[in-house]
């Protein structure tokens, strides 16, 4: 017999999403918090449509949150780093000569 640990988010009364892993539970409860907290202040703007409409822009935005943050100017975008060469291995012909 297996024993399998679940993780489950619920939010009133209402399963939204099962995980195998507490880190990703959290996670997703935390996003889920976020979309809560931007419904609130979308409901403070005429520019929102309906409910859904609203429900559905904060859930984008929570789960985009990097990049709402880079726009806001909140935090700086990553900036890559050069990739460093490799060796070379030596060529046949140095290999040959030798």
């Amino acid at each position: 017999m297996a024993v399998i640990v679940k993780y489950v988010v619920e939010r009133n009364g209402e399963e939204k999403m099962t995980f195998t892993s507490k880190a990703e539970a959290d996670a997703y409860d935390k996003m889920l918090d976020m979309a809560d907290e931007l419904f609130e202040l979308l409901g403070k703007s005429e520019v929102t449509g309906d409910e859904a409409q609203r429900e559905e822009l904060s859930l984008f935005l929570a789960q985009n949150r990097e990049e709402v943050l880079y726009a806001l100017g909140a935090k700086r975008k990553p900036t890559p780093k050069p990739a460093k060469k490799k060796a070379e291995a030596p060529k046949e012909d140095d290999a040959e000569a030798a």
